[in-house]
């Protein structure tokens, strides 16, 4: 039997991003996001969902670039600081020992720890409730040499990522491989 919650941000996985802008002033900033995803393929394009209240926001809407970097398990506290306090108050960088890098191709700096970077230039706004989804079209994906595989596909193993549960307010690591995908031959084939 199933039992009625109420109306929850519940999706499992939710991913845990780091989105990167840069400030009017031209400083660079961080913050924690998880009401995210790919949204399109043609053009490859990434959405996040963010308060006009958080300082990522006026960022964002002012350079029409952000980043989303994929932070990895050896970065969980530095991710979870960015993700509670703001860029208004304090500089997250220096306080989190990440390095800002400055994109040669968007107006928005990436993480240099962390081994994938989607450059994003804004693409589009759309106004949902108290959330504004930021649309990204992805320009570029810069990824460490060190997470690429023989076969030259990033290896999600080596990238280490972490996901967010929003019931529980945790982190969680992401588990073994399973199986490959898109292997059914037929409707039969179960």
């Amino acid at each position: 039997m199933r039992k009625s919650i109420g109306k929850k941000t519940l999706v499992y996985p939710h991913p845990v991003f780091v989105i990167g802008s840069y400030d009017i002033d031209g400083l660079p900033n961080i913050m924690t996001a998880s009401w995210a995803g790919i949204c399109c393929s043609e053009p490859p394009c990434v959405a996040v969902s963010l308060r006009k209240a958080r300082y990522s926001y006026e960022n964002i809407m002012y350079n029409k670039g952000f980043t989303v970097n994929i932070p990895p398990t050896d970065y969980l506290k530095q991710v979870d600081y960015a993700g509670v306090f703001s860029g208004k108050l304090v500089n997250k960088f220096q306080k989190t020992g990440l390095t800002p890098v400055d994109s040669e191709i968007v107006r928005a700096p990436y993480v240099k720890e962390f081994p994938v970077s989607l450059l994003c230039n804004l693409h589009q706004t759309v106004e949902i409730g108290i959330h504004t989804q930021f649309i990204g079209e992805i320009m570029d994906v810069l990824v460490d040499e060190k997470v690429i595989g023989e076969d030259g596909k990033v290896k999600i193993e080596l990238v280490n990522p972490f996901i967010y549960d929003s019931a529980t307010r945790s982190y969680y690591g992401i588990g073994e491989r399973l199986a490959d995908a898109f292997k059914a031959k037929s409707e039969n084939n179960l």
